[in-house]
């Protein structure tokens, strides 16, 4: 992601305990990042919070330079033994 880029968040991204720093931390520490299939802007970036672990983090490009984040969540260790498996 850009560097210039102005992050919305939404109340409903904190619900699972991530922060404002861990949601920011992961689009600096992107692993992956796509549009999640059968939505026109709906998109999950995975990084990494502030602790090093992988989150979660769901939202919307508002444009070039915003996103909206409605949702963020630690990963689960079986959903991270599964991103290996794609390999």
């Amino acid at each position: 992601m850009d560097g210039d880029l102005e992050i919305i968040f939404r109340q409903s991204a904190f619900s699972h305990g991530v922060t404002e720093a861990d949601i920011r931390w992961a689009f600096n520490t992107v692993e992956s990042d796509e549009l999640i299939q059968g939505f026109d802007n709906k998109y999950r970036l995975l990084g990494f919070n502030t602790k090093g672990n992988m989150i979660e983090v769901l939202y919307n490009l508002i444009n070039d330079h915003r996103v909206n984040v409605f949702h963020a969540f630690p990963c689960s260790d079986a959903f991270i033994k599964s991103l290996s498996k794609q390999e």
